[in-house]
């Protein structure tokens, strides 16, 4: 039997998630970490772990209304309309399509604003201080690709699937694939659009906790005038890996629901 353009999409996405498990499928060894070890203070961990956690709270209090200024939400929301319309005209895997390219073009902007961001807290040796720009700028993106695929992103239950993505994202091996397969088995059931208190404070502190042993060496070396900026790089890059697991998550996301396809 011949397939349908969401059919065919589906696979797609499936061989890209597969070979993004597969990628990452081992944890990697960076040198510059192993001689920045012992250079780190003792307590540098859980002042970051701590900012994580204040940034993420204050973003999501006050700073989504900022976020918001920094792109149109009603042409966003047109846009899609507009792609959706498309697709209810003549379903082709190229009107399918559009939606990730909407999401694949402000990912790419978004990353030269956090290169450029990188470079200019990392001369001066801004380390901490950085942290609730990084945190801004990974819920900006992730609130277009939702916005790209027609999905909200200001309930706690979208929060916390949010949070989810983030903190999967830097996951390696089998605790990536059990995690993975958990928000795949959440977009299958539905993300609920409500969220206990609770329930939203475990998952900023599993997500900020997550991203801050993962960025630990790199933001002591970010509070460095001048070698800073190879600290304040690395935020461009982990973006990308942010942004690169939870465009394909939102994809997944949207064919479960406008085909009702999945596994």
């Amino acid at each position: 039997m011949r397939k349908t353009p969401y059919e065919k999409e589906w696979d797609a996405l499936v061989r890209k998630e597969t070979r993004y498990l597969k990628n990452n499928s081992e944890k990697q060894e960076f040198i510059l970490n192993r001689k920045l070890e012992e250079r780190v203070p003792d307590k540098l961990q859980e002042k970051l772990d701590l900012a994580f956690y204040k940034g993420f709270q204050i973003v999501f209090e006050k700073g989504t209304a900022v976020i918001e200024k920094t792109y149109s939400k009603e042409k966003k929301d047109h846009a899609h309309k507009v792609d959706i319309y498309a697709l209810e005209l003549s379903e082709t895997r190229k009107n399918l399509r559009a939606f990730s390219r909407r999401s694949r073009l402000s990912n790419a902007r978004n990353l030269a604003i956090s290169l450029g961001e990188g470079v200019a807290t990392g001369i001066p040796g801004i380390g901490l201080p950085d942290i609730p720009i990084f945190i801004g700028m990974i819920l900006k993106s992730i609130y277009e690709i939702a916005l790209s695929y027609g999905f909200s992103y200001d309930t706690d239950g979208e929060r916390r699937f949010i949070l989810s993505l983030i903190r999967t994202s830097l996951l390696k091996g089998r605790d990536l694939e059990s995690e993975n397969a958990a928000i795949d088995r959440l977009i299958k059931d539905g993300v609920p659009s409500k969220c206990g208190s609770e329930e939203l404070s475990r998952a900023i502190r599993s997500a900020s906790d997550t991203l801050s042993q993962e960025l630990l060496y790199l933001k002591f070396l970010q509070g460095i005038p001048i070698a800073g900026v190879i600290g304040g790089l690395s935020d461009a890059v982990y973006l990308k890996k942010i942004t690169d697991y939870a465009s394909l998550k939102y994809y997944r996301r949207f064919l479960t629901e406008a085909q009702g396809s999945g596994d």
